[in-house]
């Protein structure tokens, strides 16, 4: 669908700061999700599958390499941890569950398990399946669809003209062949990025149409959650406010895509969640993230209903891709989850937990950023001279 503003005035919309015109403009992005989307809401939960020691430097995140922060470590998940972690993702209220692992890509044996996770999370569970394990052809596409996964979720973090700020390891050419890959399998999108890495209001926008050209079906919005040891850990949170702005000009910009609040969203936007959900959101990430505690399922689910919108559970989450929780749309009871009724807060059943989950590996010494930026937020430790190509263990992978 084109989108409902032309890029000049997105451009004259990212300058506004009067409260009162930016309230207007979220009223203009509710009507646009209402209008499309009803009370239809679309809420995912995330396991991370393998975490730490990421070879890339993307500058925001913990578990690259070239990160000072302690590293949080695990091996892949089987099958069956998997499927624990989502049924309790079910039982919290989720409409999606998606199986996230670290870096560009995974080996046959862990590529392996995410298949057979997914099967699992097929016959184990009602939800919808959703996939994030990096870069990936056309044919592992189609073996995740053929496994039971719907959607592929692959960011591309920020507009093309900031990019090499962001992360030089992996290519923005690159993402877009990931992306191109899964639609050409038949499976649905999933990609957005991060507001405030240092990006200009100019390049949101940018960033923001280069979505529309992609036309995905859903789009992650991530606020930056500085972490202490990497190349953004001495960033300011965004104001409240100017995160709401830019949910709602998206929305203007990309009107029949899914919007989800994942990462940052609790430090952020604070007293504003609400406001946020009506500047245009369709779901958020429930429980909590990769490395990072999120909300209570209880209190994800009252923010939706006190704006009249529809959280309901479905029999058939996995067999529709859309939102299926539209009222009237399903006949039948709720379905029986793994517990009898919904839970209420994260130690009520096994959600992804990073707080007790994750193992934390100190590191002595890391390699030095490939463009030269140092780390931020803490102390400098040792740096070592990255490998020649050619070395063992050196280059991209």
């Amino acid at each position: 669908m084109p989108s409902l503003i032309t890029y000049e005035e997105a451009l004259a919309l990212g300058e506004i700061e009067d409260r009162a015109e930016i309230e207007a403009l979220i009223e203009r992005a509710w009507r646009a999700r209402v209008e499309r989307f009803e009370d239809s809401t679309d809420m995912c939960s995330l396991v991370n599958a393998k975490s730490g020691g990421c070879a890339e430097d993307c500058g925001f995140c913990a578990q690259s390499r070239y990160a000072e922060a302690d590293t949080p470590m695990h091996a892949m998940m089987t099958p069956e941890q998997i499927l624990e972690h989502a049924r309790a993702a079910e039982a919290a209220g989720a409409h999606r569950f998606c199986m996230v692992t670290q870096g560009q890509g995974l080996s046959k044996r862990d590529f392996a398990n995410i298949l057979e996770g997914a099967r699992l999370v097929a016959d184990g569970t009602s939800l919808k399946r959703c996939a994030s394990v990096g870069h990936m052809s056309a044919e592992r596409a189609r073996q995740l669809r053929e496994a039971g996964i719907q959607r592929v979720h692959h960011n591309v973090e920020t507009a093309e003209s900031y990019y090499d700020e962001v992360a030089t390891t992996v290519r923005y050419e690159g993402r877009l062949r990931t992306i191109a890959a899964v639609k050409e399998a038949g499976l649905e999108t999933c990609v957005g990025g991060i507001l405030n890495l240092g990006e200009s209001r100019e390049q949101r926008v940018e960033m923001a149409f280069q979505l529309a050209e992609i036309d995905p079906t859903s789009v992650p919005i991530n606020m930056l959650n500085p972490r202490p040891g990497t190349k953004f850990g001495d960033r300011e949170f965004m104001d409240p406010w100017e995160a709401v702005k830019w949910i709602a000009i998206f929305r203007l910009i990309l009107p029949s895509a899914l919007f989800r609040l994942c990462g940052g969203r609790v430090e952020n936007l604070g007293e504003l969640h609400a406001l946020a959900v009506r500047a245009g959101i369709n779901g958020v990430m429930m429980g909590n993230f990769l490395t990072t505690l999120g909300s209570e399922p209880e209190d994800d689910r009252r923010m939706f209903e006190e704006l009249g919108l529809n959280t309901a559970r479905q029999a058939d989450n996995g067999a529709r891709p859309r939102p299926d929780n539209r009222s009237g749309w399903l006949e039948g009871s709720t379905p029986e989850t793994p517990l009898d009724r919904l839970i209420d807060r994260r130690d009520e059943a096994p959600l992804w937990d990073p707080s007790r989950q994750l193992r934390h590996r100190k590191k002595s010494a890391v390699p030095a950023r490939p463009d030269g930026a140092s780390n931020a937020g803490v102390p400098q430790v040792v740096q070592v001279s990255p490998e020649p190509a050619g070395a063992a263990g050196g280059g991209r992978r």
